[in-house]
């Protein structure tokens, strides 16, 4: 039972029914004193319609007490003569002041508490100088107004029980849509994917089977994508693997010559260093994506950091036979000095990757407004439209290209465009002007 009322079915009915009840109970309350004042009123008058009618016979005091007697039944009457005397069984009622009253050609209608009872009186002078008062119980007055206040009462009584029925169906009727997505979300969360969403219903219902069917094809998607990344990332590592083992294995065999140490020792060396990168990549990845990765905002000089950053690559570059440049005018900001030279790194390291022999890595810096912009421009392929929309996605250039130019781990841009995430500040990747790539980072200055 708890369990129902908890319940959206459950609430809703409850809701349904305590609004029900109360809305029948001011209208029950609201009928039954207009029925009751309604009735009481209409008795009343046909009772002064009574006594204005004796009052116009022409009749001693004795017949209009008898006539009284055989025409009103329980209606007590009281008749005054002339001179003041009343008789009747209703003389009990009428006082001294109610007698001078009517001798003197007043109508008297009222309501009086006598003893322990209610009763209304209506009073008329007669044309013979006497006048007649006839009086009757408000109890016996209001006996049709207990008959119809019995028949409201059936009447509430059946609203409610229709109210309580109408709740359920409607808390089943709004609920039944939004415990089929329930229990699609819980499918969803055991690793069930494309599965048939509500559609119908409220407009709200919908928009929550909209936005299930909308997780669900992302998490097609980005499980699809997290199964190509993995696969990559496999055979990525074991290409140097197989390498290592194969070295090892040689070593351990005494197969190879003394001569050829020193080169498969470098092989070996450049092949865990190939790994140490892989670990390396995947670790920044995990602290970026975590809460507690923290950046130390401070005054940076640009320039001073574009120089450290092309002096570090002179000796690879050289290597290439690529030119690495920096056109910056003095800058600083403040922003984490350190992230910015991880980013600028990474960048660098792709661009020398791709950059043929004879061409030029140029990283420039400059202020526009309230933010810095840094680019990293290389003389190599470039990319496609559909390359820079999807840039950063982890693995994904690494997976298309791998055969067809040198790649890194495919992680290297993923952790650029997280880097910059976390410093507040945006990046793009773009056609160079001269042909090549162009990546962007815009950050707040």
């Amino acid at each position: 039972m708890r369990a129902w009322f908890l319940s959206l079915g459950g609430r809703i009915t409850l809701v349904t029914t305590c609004v029900a009840v109360l809305a029948v109970l001011l209208t029950g309350l609201l009928s039954l004193q207009l029925v009751r004042s309604s009735s009481l009123s209409e008795a009343r008058g046909q009772l002064a319609g009574q006594a204005l009618l004796l009052s116009k016979r022409p009749a001693t005091a004795a017949q209009l007490a008898d006539q009284a007697r055989l025409a009103l039944g329980d209606t007590e009457v009281a008749v005054i003569s002339p001179g003041g005397a009343v008789t009747g069984s209703a003389a009990r009622y009428v006082r001294p002041a109610l007698v001078r009253a009517l001798l003197a050609g007043d109508t008297v209608s009222r309501v009086e508490r006598r003893a322990a009872a209610q009763v209304a009186l209506e009073g008329r002078p007669t044309a013979a100088g006497g006048a007649v008062v006839l009086v009757r119980s408000t109890e016996d007055l209001e006996g049709p107004a207990r008959q119809a206040t019995r028949r409201i009462l059936i009447g509430l009584g059946v609203g409610i029980l229709v109210a309580v029925a109408a709740g359920a169906l409607l808390g089943r009727w709004i609920a039944r849509p939004l415990a089929a997505a329930a229990a699609s979300a819980r499918r969803m969360a055991a690793g069930e994917r494309d599965l048939p969403l509500p559609d119908h219903g409220a407009t709200e219902i919908q928009d929550v089977g909209h936005a299930l069917a909308a997780l669900d094809s992302a998490l097609i998607t980005s499980e699809a994508r997290q199964r190509e990344f993995l696969l990559s990332i496999s055979h990525d590592l074991r290409t140097p693997l197989t390498a290592l083992r194969g070295y090892g294995e040689a070593l351990a065999d005494g197969v190879v010559a003394a001569a050829d140490t020193a080169t498969v020792g470098a092989t070996l060396v450049a092949e865990t260093d190939r790994l140490d990168r892989f670990v390396s990549d995947l670790l920044e990845l995990a602290r970026l994506e975590a809460d507690d990765f923290a950046i130390h905002p401070q005054s940076v000089d640009l320039g001073g950091v574009l120089a450290a950053v092309r002096e570090a690559w002179s000796g690879r570059s050289a290597t290439l036979g690529v030119t690495v440049v920096v056109d910056a005018a003095p800058l600083h900001l403040i922003t984490d000095g350190q992230r910015v030279r991880q980013v600028l790194d990474g960048l660098v390291e792709n661009a020398l990757r791709v950059s043929p022999e004879g061409s030029t890595v140029s990283i420039g810096a400059e202020r526009h407004g309230t933010t810095v912009r840094l680019t990293v421009t290389d003389g190599g392929p470039g990319l496609s439209p559909d390359d820079e929309a999807h840039a950063f996605e982890r693995g994904m250039l690494h997976t298309k290209y791998r055969d067809q130019r040198p790649v890194g781990t495919g992680l290297g841009l993923s952790i650029a465009a997280r880097l910059v995430a976390r410093m507040g500040g945006t990046i793009a990747a773009g056609a160079a002007p001269g042909g090549g790539a162009r990546f962007t980072v815009t950050l707040p200055g």
